[in-house]
């Protein structure tokens, strides 16, 4: 039985986008943790001191790492996404935007 309850997972993990976005979403996940532990430990304005000075110090850690992973998480796949349409253009120097799509629609030969 435990086999088939990992079947769907392994399946949804077999389509390149998912698989893009989950691992993206780890990158984030994990970038938000960083942040989140350099803030207690770095302590800016006392904020580690007011946390863990309330009754229950486990809620406002909660709410703050879900905010920075919801952020974090949601731009890592986001710039994914937005990076899959680039072309790569190693022969021409300029950086990846120095044509324009006008101009390449410009340079292509007329067919009459």
């Amino acid at each position: 039985m435990p086999d088939h309850q990992h079947k769907p997972t392994r399946a949804l993990l077999r389509i390149p986008l998912l698989r893009l976005l989950a691992i993206n979403l780890a990158i984030g996940a994990c970038a938000a943790a960083l942040l989140v532990g350099g803030l207690l430990w770095l302590n800016p304005g006392h904020l580690r001191e007011l946390i863990f000075a309330d009754s229950s110090p486990g809620i406002a850690l909660a709410l703050l790492l879900a905010s920075f992973l919801i952020t974090f998480g949601s731009a890592a796949m986001g710039s994914a996404i937005m990076a899959q349409g680039r072309k790569e253009n190693n022969d021409e120097g300029g950086g990846h935007g120095s044509r324009l799509a006008v101009q390449e629609v410009a340079q292509r030969p007329r067919m009459q």
